[in-house]
């Protein structure tokens, strides 16, 4: 009996058991990581990817980007106690003082300043409260759906709804959007940065902390970020060899491992551009340049492409399968744009693209007044 049960585990094994990392795959220290193509948002490499996980600081790609699309940067923004008592890492900021919003985007972003977020949330809805809401609406319109933002800065912390947290794919997903802001992309590259409160008596100067920056050609923008409970994080993107990145890993090592997401992310952008590439593909459609028309002024109709030639974002051992649905014949009137049948791309049996076939003329009917006219053109003969 046990050897019975032995075989049939066995055989269950072999069909059942999902093994998340083939022959080709890298080996990271991260707990989650995701890198995804930013036009495309197809996951080239995803290890617990939609797995819900703390994130520290790279929270504040979010708090960034909802400043920028609904406040005024330079407006003066008002420190509260609140803010003056947010724990390390801090500007110093004081209750009382006031500051414009851009400079504490810079604040928070190059420096990864706690207190400068919370002055951005409380500048922006009054609370820190209903800042942590907005900020989960707007990810939810983003397409950043497992997000639960309870604090602008990223810290520990949970309310009635949960824990503080999001996944790598929900980051990546925000981040694609970020990154298509130049106010956005204007701060994150920022080396360093100088600023004074509205007294003028104090004077700051901020260094981003983004070693990417300096150490990868490519690199677009960033965010780090580190919480006892989260580990070193970072959100990123990059574009090499053509290919433009989202990176992001979470749980990328505990003190003293602070390199470690800096290995990650290099292994990453390394297995994308060795793993993908663009292709472009030219299907023939020698036979198909003529329709056959029923009941119309002409026996064809000529036709042509939406697109002549497309370009296909694939792994580089990806073969592409092209089809063309279109139908035998079609019946007039026929109006020139008309869409008479399509060009699939197929890959692993999944369509990845359509071409649509188009009308190049316009083709009338046969009704009764055209048959009139050729009953007049014979007896004019």
């Amino acid at each position: 009996m046990k050897k019975i049960i032995s075989f049939f585990l066995v055989i269950f094994l072999t069909f059942f058991t999902v093994n998340p990392v083939d022959a080709d795959d890298i080996r990271l220290y991260a707990k989650s990581a995701i890198l995804m193509e930013v036009e495309t948002e197809e996951i080239m490499y995803g290890k617990s990817e939609k797995v819900f996980m703390q994130n520290a600081s790279t929270t504040k790609i979010m708090t960034c980007i909802y400043i920028l699309n609904h406040c005024n940067i330079n407006d003066w923004a008002k420190v509260s106690s609140n803010a003056a008592s947010q724990p390390r890492v801090r500007l110093g900021v004081h209750a009382g003082e006031k500051y414009r919003v851009k400079d504490m985007l810079y604040g928070m972003m190059l420096e990864s300043f706690n207190d400068c977020a919370v002055v951005l949330a409380e500048y922006a809805a009054g609370s820190v409260e209903n800042f942590s809401k907005k900020i989960n609406r707007e990810a939810t319109k983003m397409g950043a759906k497992s997000t639960h933002f309870v604090t602008p800065n990223g810290l520990d912390a949970s309310n009635a709804e949960g824990a503080h947290g999001t996944t790598a794919y929900d980051l990546a997903i925000i981040m694609s959007k970020c990154i298509k802001n130049q106010s956005f992309l204007n701060i994150t590259r920022k080396e360093s940065y100088s600023f004074q409160d509205s007294s003028g008596k104090r004077e700051f100067t901020c260094v981003n902390h983004n070693a990417l920056l300096r150490s990868m050609d490519g690199v677009i923008s960033g965010k780090t970020g580190y919480t006892s409970k989260a580990g070193y994080c970072y959100v990123g993107a990059v574009e090499k060899d053509g290919i433009k990145m989202i990176v992001v890993v979470l749980g990328s090592g505990w003190p003293p491992h602070k390199s470690y997401k800096w290995s990650d992310v290099k292994s990453l952008i390394n297995y994308g551009t060795s793993q993908y590439e663009y292709r472009n593909v030219k299907p023939d459609i020698s036979k198909i340049r003529k329709i056959p028309v029923n009941h119309g002024t002409k026996k064809y109709v000529s036709v042509r492409l939406s697109e002549d030639e497309v370009k296909l974002f694939l792994r580089k051992k990806d073969k592409i399968e092209i089809s063309c649905k279109i139908i035998p014949s079609i019946d007039a009137p026929i109006k020139k744009g008309d869409v008479i049948g399509k060009i699939q791309y197929n890959k692993n049996k999944k369509c990845v693209h359509e071409t649509m076939i188009i009308s190049r003329e316009n083709i009338a009917g046969k009704d009764y007044w055209w048959y009139f006219g050729e009953l007049l053109k014979d007896f004019m003969i």
